[in-house]
Protein backbone atom coordinates (compact mmCIF):
# COMPACT_ATOMS: atom_id res chain seq x y z
CA UNK A 1 0.00 0.00 0.00
CA UNK A 2 3.11 2.32 0.69
CA UNK A 3 4.80 1.93 -2.26
CA UNK A 4 1.02 2.49 -4.17
CA UNK A 5 0.97 6.08 -2.78
CA UNK A 6 4.76 6.95 -3.30
CA UNK A 7 4.11 6.14 -6.96
CA UNK A 8 1.09 8.01 -7.13
CA UNK A 9 3.34 10.76 -5.11
CA UNK A 10 5.51 10.53 -7.88
CA UNK A 11 3.05 10.94 -10.41
CA UNK A 12 2.32 13.89 -8.76
CA UNK A 13 5.64 14.85 -8.66
CA UNK A 14 6.16 14.29 -12.28
CA UNK A 15 3.31 16.59 -13.57
CA UNK A 16 3.76 19.30 -10.89
CA UNK A 17 7.39 19.72 -11.70
CA UNK A 18 6.58 19.92 -15.91
CA UNK A 19 4.05 22.55 -15.22
CA UNK A 20 6.08 24.41 -12.80
CA UNK A 21 9.18 24.19 -14.63
CA UNK A 22 6.76 25.49 -18.27
CA UNK A 23 5.69 28.49 -15.98
CA UNK A 24 8.95 29.51 -15.02
CA UNK A 25 10.39 28.64 -18.09
CA UNK A 26 7.88 30.67 -20.01
CA UNK A 27 7.53 33.70 -17.66
CA UNK A 28 11.94 33.80 -18.06
CA UNK A 29 11.61 33.73 -21.93
CA UNK A 30 9.25 36.80 -22.06
CA UNK A 31 11.21 38.91 -19.97
CA UNK A 32 14.59 38.02 -21.16
CA UNK A 33 13.13 38.50 -24.84
CA UNK A 34 11.68 42.60 -23.55
CA UNK A 35 15.16 42.72 -21.67
CA UNK A 36 17.12 42.17 -24.60
CA UNK A 37 14.36 43.92 -27.21
CA UNK A 38 14.78 47.38 -24.39
CA UNK A 39 18.58 47.39 -24.49
CA UNK A 40 19.39 47.25 -27.99
CA UNK A 41 15.90 49.77 -28.82
CA UNK A 42 17.38 52.33 -25.97
CA UNK A 43 21.25 52.29 -26.16
CA UNK A 44 21.96 50.88 -29.80
CA UNK A 45 24.62 49.14 -28.51
CA UNK A 46 26.08 45.45 -29.27
CA UNK A 47 28.43 46.57 -25.78
CA UNK A 48 25.40 47.33 -23.60
CA UNK A 49 23.77 43.98 -25.01
CA UNK A 50 26.88 41.67 -24.35
CA UNK A 51 27.35 43.13 -20.80
CA UNK A 52 24.00 41.82 -20.02
CA UNK A 53 24.78 38.33 -21.35
CA UNK A 54 28.33 38.41 -19.33
CA UNK A 55 26.22 39.39 -16.09
CA UNK A 56 24.39 35.55 -16.63
CA UNK A 57 27.10 34.00 -17.60
CA UNK A 58 30.08 35.14 -15.28
CA UNK A 59 27.96 34.53 -11.88
CA UNK A 60 27.09 31.00 -12.81
CA UNK A 61 30.38 29.87 -13.40
CA UNK A 62 31.39 31.91 -10.17
CA UNK A 63 28.71 30.69 -7.92
CA UNK A 64 28.29 26.89 -9.22
CA UNK A 65 30.37 25.39 -7.28
CA UNK A 66 29.32 26.78 -3.83
CA UNK A 67 25.50 25.77 -5.42
CA UNK A 68 27.36 22.35 -5.29
CA UNK A 69 28.35 22.13 -2.09
CA UNK A 70 24.64 23.83 -0.43
CA UNK A 71 22.69 21.47 -2.13
CA UNK A 72 24.76 18.35 -1.22
CA UNK A 73 25.04 19.43 2.49
CA UNK A 74 21.49 20.85 3.29
CA UNK A 75 17.75 20.87 2.40
CA UNK A 76 16.76 20.84 -1.60
CA UNK A 77 14.22 22.01 -1.35
CA UNK A 78 14.64 24.77 0.47
CA UNK A 79 17.03 25.92 -1.31
CA UNK A 80 14.97 25.64 -4.22
CA UNK A 81 12.13 27.53 -2.60
CA UNK A 82 14.58 30.50 -1.40
CA UNK A 83 15.76 30.78 -4.66
CA UNK A 84 12.67 31.16 -6.18
CA UNK A 85 11.61 33.36 -3.57
CA UNK A 86 14.91 35.65 -4.19
CA UNK A 87 14.10 35.34 -7.84
CA UNK A 88 10.52 36.80 -7.35
CA UNK A 89 12.01 39.92 -5.28
CA UNK A 90 14.12 40.66 -7.56
CA UNK A 91 12.23 41.09 -10.34
CA UNK A 92 9.50 42.96 -7.77
CA UNK A 93 12.67 45.79 -7.04
CA UNK A 94 13.00 45.71 -10.69
CA UNK A 95 9.55 46.52 -11.35
CA UNK A 96 9.51 49.10 -7.98
CA UNK A 97 12.81 50.67 -9.98
CA UNK A 98 10.99 51.13 -13.28
CA UNK A 99 7.70 52.67 -11.90
CA UNK A 100 9.51 54.89 -9.24
CA UNK A 101 12.83 56.13 -11.03
CA UNK A 102 12.36 54.50 -14.48
CA UNK A 103 14.58 51.45 -15.81
CA UNK A 104 18.43 51.88 -16.46
CA UNK A 105 20.74 49.69 -17.34
CA UNK A 106 22.40 49.32 -13.78
CA UNK A 107 19.43 48.35 -12.38
CA UNK A 108 18.71 45.57 -15.17
CA UNK A 109 22.36 44.37 -15.00
CA UNK A 110 21.70 44.14 -11.33
CA UNK A 111 18.78 42.02 -11.41
CA UNK A 112 20.41 39.76 -14.13
CA UNK A 113 23.12 38.63 -11.49
CA UNK A 114 20.68 38.21 -8.87
CA UNK A 115 18.23 36.00 -11.23
CA UNK A 116 21.93 34.35 -12.61
CA UNK A 117 22.63 33.33 -9.03
CA UNK A 118 18.87 32.38 -7.90
CA UNK A 119 18.98 29.81 -11.24
CA UNK A 120 22.52 28.32 -10.47
CA UNK A 121 21.32 27.01 -6.78
CA UNK A 122 17.85 25.98 -8.12
CA UNK A 123 18.86 24.68 -11.40
CA UNK A 124 21.80 22.06 -9.57
CA UNK A 125 19.38 21.50 -6.77
CA UNK A 126 16.82 20.85 -9.33
CA UNK A 127 19.45 18.52 -11.23
CA UNK A 128 20.02 16.35 -7.93
CA UNK A 129 16.47 16.18 -6.99
CA UNK A 130 15.39 13.95 -9.80
CA UNK A 131 16.27 10.53 -8.14
CA UNK A 132 14.31 11.62 -4.71
CA UNK A 133 10.84 12.91 -6.97
CA UNK A 134 10.16 10.04 -9.26
CA UNK A 135 10.90 6.05 -9.17
CA UNK A 136 14.08 4.97 -11.02
CA UNK A 137 12.06 3.27 -14.09
CA UNK A 138 10.62 6.94 -14.95
CA UNK A 139 13.61 9.22 -14.76
CA UNK A 140 14.23 9.30 -18.68
CA UNK A 141 10.47 10.36 -18.78
CA UNK A 142 11.02 12.96 -15.92
CA UNK A 143 13.73 14.23 -17.61
CA UNK A 144 11.87 14.49 -21.14
CA UNK A 145 8.98 16.09 -19.89
CA UNK A 146 11.45 18.69 -17.92
CA UNK A 147 12.90 19.38 -21.83
CA UNK A 148 9.51 19.40 -22.91
CA UNK A 149 8.50 22.45 -20.83
CA UNK A 150 12.11 24.31 -21.88
CA UNK A 151 10.82 23.64 -25.56
CA UNK A 152 7.73 25.39 -25.26
CA UNK A 153 8.67 28.13 -23.32
CA UNK A 154 11.42 28.51 -25.91
CA UNK A 155 9.12 28.54 -28.88
CA UNK A 156 6.25 30.61 -26.98
CA UNK A 157 7.83 32.98 -25.07
CA UNK A 158 9.28 34.80 -27.98
CA UNK A 159 6.22 34.52 -29.95
CA UNK A 160 4.51 36.36 -27.10
CA UNK A 161 7.26 38.49 -25.87
CA UNK A 162 7.40 39.64 -29.67
CA UNK A 163 3.73 40.32 -29.89
CA UNK A 164 3.38 41.95 -26.62
CA UNK A 165 6.16 44.41 -27.28
CA UNK A 166 5.58 47.93 -28.26
CA UNK A 167 2.03 47.41 -27.27
CA UNK A 168 2.81 47.08 -23.29
CA UNK A 169 4.90 48.79 -20.98
CA UNK A 170 8.18 47.36 -19.68
CA UNK A 171 6.35 46.37 -15.74
CA UNK A 172 4.01 44.25 -17.42
CA UNK A 173 6.57 42.10 -18.43
CA UNK A 174 8.32 42.45 -15.32
CA UNK A 175 4.47 41.36 -13.58
CA UNK A 176 4.17 38.46 -15.88
CA UNK A 177 7.46 36.96 -14.75
CA UNK A 178 6.59 37.46 -10.86
CA UNK A 179 3.53 35.59 -11.31
CA UNK A 180 5.03 33.14 -12.84
CA UNK A 181 7.47 32.75 -10.34
CA UNK A 182 5.23 32.90 -7.46
CA UNK A 183 3.37 30.03 -9.30
CA UNK A 184 5.97 28.14 -9.18
CA UNK A 185 6.69 28.94 -5.64
CA UNK A 186 3.65 27.35 -5.04
CA UNK A 187 3.84 24.30 -6.58
CA UNK A 188 7.40 23.44 -5.29
CA UNK A 189 6.57 23.72 -1.90
CA UNK A 190 3.70 20.71 -2.43
CA UNK A 191 6.53 18.15 -3.36
CA UNK A 192 8.11 15.45 -0.99
CA UNK A 193 11.85 16.13 -2.35
CA UNK A 194 12.46 13.17 -0.19
CA UNK A 195 10.84 10.67 -1.31
CA UNK A 196 13.08 8.28 -3.16
CA UNK A 197 16.13 10.01 -1.95
CA UNK A 198 18.89 7.75 -0.65
CA UNK A 199 21.03 10.71 1.35
CA UNK A 200 22.97 9.43 3.97
CA UNK A 201 21.47 10.83 7.55
CA UNK A 202 23.85 13.03 9.12
CA UNK A 203 24.64 11.43 12.34
CA UNK A 204 24.82 13.15 15.93
CA UNK A 205 28.11 14.46 17.12
CA UNK A 206 30.23 13.37 14.02
CA UNK A 207 32.53 16.18 12.87
CA UNK A 208 31.42 18.89 9.97
CA UNK A 209 33.36 18.98 6.90
CA UNK A 210 34.10 22.39 5.58
CA UNK A 211 33.41 23.62 2.49
CA UNK A 212 36.70 23.00 1.29
CA UNK A 213 36.88 19.53 2.02
CA UNK A 214 33.30 18.77 0.73
CA UNK A 215 34.45 20.30 -2.57
CA UNK A 216 37.78 18.08 -2.30
CA UNK A 217 35.49 15.06 -1.49
CA UNK A 218 33.35 15.45 -4.59
CA UNK A 219 36.46 15.48 -6.82
CA UNK A 220 38.21 12.91 -5.37
CA UNK A 221 34.73 11.34 -5.70
CA UNK A 222 34.61 11.69 -9.27
CA UNK A 223 37.91 10.36 -10.23
CA UNK A 224 37.43 7.26 -9.00
CA UNK A 225 34.04 7.14 -11.75
CA UNK A 226 35.85 6.72 -14.89
CA UNK A 227 32.92 6.51 -17.11
CA UNK A 228 31.46 9.86 -15.47
CA UNK A 229 34.70 11.70 -16.54
CA UNK A 230 34.41 10.16 -20.07
CA UNK A 231 31.10 11.76 -20.05
CA UNK A 232 32.49 14.74 -18.62
CA UNK A 233 35.12 15.47 -21.14
CA UNK A 234 32.59 14.58 -24.07
CA UNK A 235 30.23 17.27 -22.95
CA UNK A 236 33.17 19.72 -22.54
CA UNK A 237 34.71 19.14 -26.29
CA UNK A 238 31.22 19.34 -27.27
CA UNK A 239 30.47 22.78 -25.55
CA UNK A 240 33.56 24.09 -26.46
CA UNK A 241 33.43 22.92 -30.47
CA UNK A 242 30.58 23.60 -30.81
CA UNK A 243 31.19 27.39 -30.20
CA UNK A 244 32.07 27.35 -33.87
CA UNK A 245 28.61 26.62 -34.69
CA UNK A 246 27.01 29.06 -32.61
CA UNK A 247 29.51 31.81 -34.26
CA UNK A 248 29.16 30.77 -36.73
CA UNK A 249 25.35 29.70 -37.85
CA UNK A 250 24.24 34.03 -37.83
CA UNK A 251 27.63 35.41 -39.82
CA UNK A 252 27.26 33.02 -42.27
CA UNK A 253 23.22 32.99 -43.17
CA UNK A 254 22.96 36.73 -42.67
CA UNK A 255 26.68 37.90 -43.42
CA UNK A 256 27.29 35.69 -46.46
CA UNK A 257 23.95 34.31 -47.49
CA UNK A 258 21.86 37.19 -47.21
CA UNK A 259 19.49 35.25 -45.61
CA UNK A 260 15.96 37.32 -45.00
CA UNK A 261 15.34 38.07 -41.27
CA UNK A 262 11.86 36.44 -41.57
CA UNK A 263 13.66 33.13 -42.84
CA UNK A 264 16.15 33.65 -40.49
CA UNK A 265 13.85 32.85 -37.51
CA UNK A 266 12.01 30.29 -39.34
CA UNK A 267 15.09 28.06 -39.46
CA UNK A 268 15.66 28.88 -35.52
CA UNK A 269 12.12 27.88 -34.74
CA UNK A 270 12.55 24.55 -36.72
CA UNK A 271 15.44 24.04 -33.98
CA UNK A 272 12.89 24.36 -31.17
CA UNK A 273 10.53 22.29 -32.76
CA UNK A 274 12.95 19.33 -33.16
CA UNK A 275 13.92 19.72 -29.06
CA UNK A 276 10.28 19.47 -28.89
CA UNK A 277 9.77 16.09 -30.61
CA UNK A 278 12.14 14.43 -29.66
CA UNK A 279 11.24 15.50 -25.98
CA UNK A 280 7.75 14.30 -26.65
CA UNK A 281 9.11 10.86 -28.34
CA UNK A 282 11.40 9.96 -25.11
CA UNK A 283 8.43 10.59 -23.08
CA UNK A 284 6.55 8.42 -24.13
CA UNK A 285 9.33 5.28 -24.91
CA UNK A 286 10.63 2.87 -23.17
CA UNK A 287 14.06 4.06 -21.51
CA UNK A 288 17.47 3.96 -23.92
CA UNK A 289 19.35 0.87 -22.98
CA UNK A 290 22.71 1.50 -24.08
CA UNK A 291 22.91 5.77 -23.35
CA UNK A 292 26.55 6.24 -24.22
CA UNK A 293 25.94 3.98 -27.70
CA UNK A 294 23.24 6.40 -28.26
CA UNK A 295 25.05 9.76 -27.06
CA UNK A 296 28.38 8.70 -29.18
CA UNK A 297 26.42 7.80 -32.18
CA UNK A 298 24.25 11.40 -31.44
CA UNK A 299 27.91 13.35 -31.12
CA UNK A 300 28.90 11.61 -34.48
CA UNK A 301 25.53 13.40 -35.88
CA UNK A 302 26.12 16.77 -34.23
CA UNK A 303 29.16 16.80 -35.93
CA UNK A 304 28.44 16.41 -39.18
CA UNK A 305 25.67 18.58 -38.64
CA UNK A 306 27.56 21.39 -38.06
CA UNK A 307 29.95 20.68 -41.12
CA UNK A 308 27.04 20.22 -43.04
CA UNK A 309 26.11 24.11 -42.53
CA UNK A 310 29.48 25.00 -44.52
CA UNK A 311 27.55 23.44 -47.69
CA UNK A 312 26.00 26.41 -49.61
CA UNK A 313 29.53 27.78 -49.47
CA UNK A 314 30.61 24.74 -51.03
CA UNK A 315 28.04 24.17 -53.43
CA UNK A 316 26.40 27.10 -55.11
CA UNK A 317 22.12 26.80 -54.40
CA UNK A 318 19.45 28.73 -55.03
CA UNK A 319 18.01 30.59 -52.31
CA UNK A 320 14.66 28.07 -51.53
CA UNK A 321 16.60 25.36 -51.31
CA UNK A 322 19.29 26.62 -49.58
CA UNK A 323 16.35 27.85 -46.66
CA UNK A 324 15.61 24.40 -47.09
CA UNK A 325 18.55 22.96 -45.95
CA UNK A 326 18.99 25.14 -42.93
CA UNK A 327 15.79 24.47 -41.67
CA UNK A 328 15.98 20.55 -42.03
CA UNK A 329 19.86 21.17 -40.50
CA UNK A 330 18.19 23.10 -37.34
CA UNK A 331 15.40 20.92 -37.21
CA UNK A 332 17.66 18.06 -37.34
CA UNK A 333 20.28 19.55 -34.45
CA UNK A 334 17.43 20.10 -31.97
CA UNK A 335 16.38 16.64 -32.33
CA UNK A 336 20.07 14.93 -32.06
CA UNK A 337 20.88 17.62 -29.02
CA UNK A 338 18.02 16.15 -26.95
CA UNK A 339 19.10 12.36 -28.63
CA UNK A 340 22.47 12.80 -26.58
CA UNK A 341 21.35 14.89 -23.64
CA UNK A 342 18.44 13.15 -22.31
CA UNK A 343 19.85 9.23 -22.38
CA UNK A 344 23.53 10.79 -21.16
CA UNK A 345 21.19 12.74 -18.00
CA UNK A 346 19.62 9.51 -17.40
CA UNK A 347 22.64 7.84 -16.98
CA UNK A 348 24.49 10.36 -14.64
CA UNK A 349 21.13 10.52 -12.69
CA UNK A 350 21.32 6.59 -11.92
CA UNK A 351 25.12 6.69 -11.41
CA UNK A 352 26.10 8.93 -9.54
CA UNK A 353 25.54 8.78 -5.10
CA UNK A 354 22.62 10.95 -4.21
CA UNK A 355 25.18 12.25 -1.78
CA UNK A 356 26.96 14.27 -4.42
CA UNK A 357 24.84 15.10 -7.18
CA UNK A 358 25.14 18.40 -6.45
CA UNK A 359 28.95 18.84 -6.28
CA UNK A 360 29.26 16.43 -9.31
CA UNK A 361 26.72 18.65 -11.76
CA UNK A 362 28.18 21.97 -10.04
CA UNK A 363 31.70 20.99 -11.33
CA UNK A 364 30.17 20.02 -14.57
CA UNK A 365 28.35 23.36 -15.06
CA UNK A 366 31.23 25.48 -14.22
CA UNK A 367 33.81 24.10 -16.62
CA UNK A 368 31.21 23.96 -19.28
CA UNK A 369 30.23 27.67 -18.30
CA UNK A 370 34.14 28.18 -18.52
CA UNK A 371 34.34 27.07 -22.02
CA UNK A 372 31.13 28.26 -23.61
CA UNK A 373 32.50 32.02 -23.58
CA UNK A 374 36.35 30.96 -24.05
CA UNK A 375 34.96 29.11 -27.13
CA UNK A 376 32.82 32.06 -28.22
CA UNK A 377 35.92 34.76 -28.22
CA UNK A 378 38.29 32.13 -29.91
CA UNK A 379 36.10 30.82 -33.20
CA UNK A 380 34.87 34.98 -32.88
CA UNK A 381 38.48 35.75 -33.66
CA UNK A 382 39.16 32.61 -35.99
CA UNK A 383 35.87 33.69 -38.39
CA UNK A 384 37.54 37.44 -38.81
CA UNK A 385 40.93 35.38 -40.22
CA UNK A 386 39.90 32.31 -41.60
CA UNK A 387 37.25 31.13 -44.45
CA UNK A 388 33.97 30.04 -42.23
CA UNK A 389 33.93 26.84 -43.89
CA UNK A 390 37.58 25.42 -43.45
CA UNK A 391 36.53 26.02 -39.33
CA UNK A 392 33.39 24.59 -39.44
CA UNK A 393 34.51 21.63 -41.33
CA UNK A 394 37.66 21.42 -38.87
CA UNK A 395 35.85 21.58 -36.01
CA UNK A 396 33.48 18.90 -37.42
CA UNK A 397 36.53 16.69 -38.06
CA UNK A 398 37.81 17.67 -34.40
CA UNK A 399 34.85 16.88 -32.34
CA UNK A 400 34.30 13.37 -34.38
CA UNK A 401 37.65 12.64 -33.43
CA UNK A 402 37.34 13.63 -29.85
CA UNK A 403 34.14 11.36 -29.34
CA UNK A 404 35.76 8.06 -30.81
CA UNK A 405 38.54 8.69 -28.90
CA UNK A 406 36.45 9.24 -25.35
CA UNK A 407 34.02 6.55 -26.01
CA UNK A 408 36.39 4.09 -27.80
CA UNK A 409 35.18 0.74 -26.95
CA UNK A 410 36.83 -0.23 -24.06
CA UNK A 411 34.66 2.46 -22.46
CA UNK A 412 31.55 1.60 -23.99
CA UNK A 413 32.84 -1.84 -22.15
CA UNK A 414 33.10 -0.35 -19.09
CA UNK A 415 29.76 1.51 -19.07
CA UNK A 416 27.77 -1.31 -20.46
CA UNK A 417 29.72 -4.61 -18.90
CA UNK A 418 26.48 -6.70 -20.03
CA UNK A 419 28.14 -6.12 -23.68
CA UNK A 420 30.38 -8.71 -24.32
CA UNK A 421 33.88 -7.72 -26.98
CA UNK A 422 32.10 -9.24 -29.96
CA UNK A 423 28.95 -7.68 -29.00
CA UNK A 424 30.01 -3.76 -28.76
CA UNK A 425 30.02 -3.46 -33.05
CA UNK A 426 26.97 -4.87 -33.21
CA UNK A 427 25.19 -2.74 -30.50
CA UNK A 428 26.59 0.22 -31.58
CA UNK A 429 25.07 -0.21 -35.00
CA UNK A 430 21.89 -0.56 -33.05
CA UNK A 431 22.20 1.89 -30.29
CA UNK A 432 18.59 0.84 -28.57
Amino acid sequence: MEEVLKLKKATYHLWTFTISKLISSFGSQVYAFAISFYILQETGSATSFAMNLICSLIPRMLIAPFAGYAVDKYSRKTIIITAQIASTFAIGGLLLVSLTAGLSLVAIYATTVILSITSTFSGVAFSSSITGLVDETRIQKAMSMNQMSISFAAIGGPAVGGLMYGTVSMPVFLIIYMTASIIGVFLESTMNFKLFAKRKEVIAGEPKESMIQSMKAGLAYLKLQPILIALIWIALFVNFLFGAFQVGYAFILIEKMKMDSTHFGLTEGAFAVGMLLLSIYLSMRKEVKYPLLVGKRGVLCLSVIMGSVALPLLIPMQYGLMFGLYVFLMFSLGATLIMVNTPMQVMMQKMIDDDYKGRVFSILETMGMALMPLGVVIYGFLYDIFPAQWILIGSSLLLIGAVLFLARPSVVRKAHPELGDSKVEKAEAVSE
